[in-house]
């Protein structure tokens, strides 16, 4: 289905954006032109942003150095 109109995008662009990383607005902004024509389409698409899951991989909080004062 057509989120954006303006630029013919699609949910299956966004996902798949998505799924290469896109975790903001700007990130699809950047990489398709979502939100770049009327603004219709932003809030729709931040919706599929926040349907999609947590990015997999390493927690970068657990794998920071720890520093001992000893």
């Amino acid at each position: 289905m057509y989120v954006c109109i303006c630029k013919r995008i699609t949910d299956n662009q966004i996902h798949e954006a998505i799924g290469r990383g896109a975790r903001k607005l700007e990130d699809l902004s950047r990489e398709l032109g979502v939100a770049t024509g009327c603004g219709q389409c932003a809030c729709f698409a931040e919706d599929l942003l926040g349907d999609a899951p947590a990015p997999s991989g390493p927690n970068r909080a657990l794998c920071e150095p720890v520093h001992s004062d000893a």
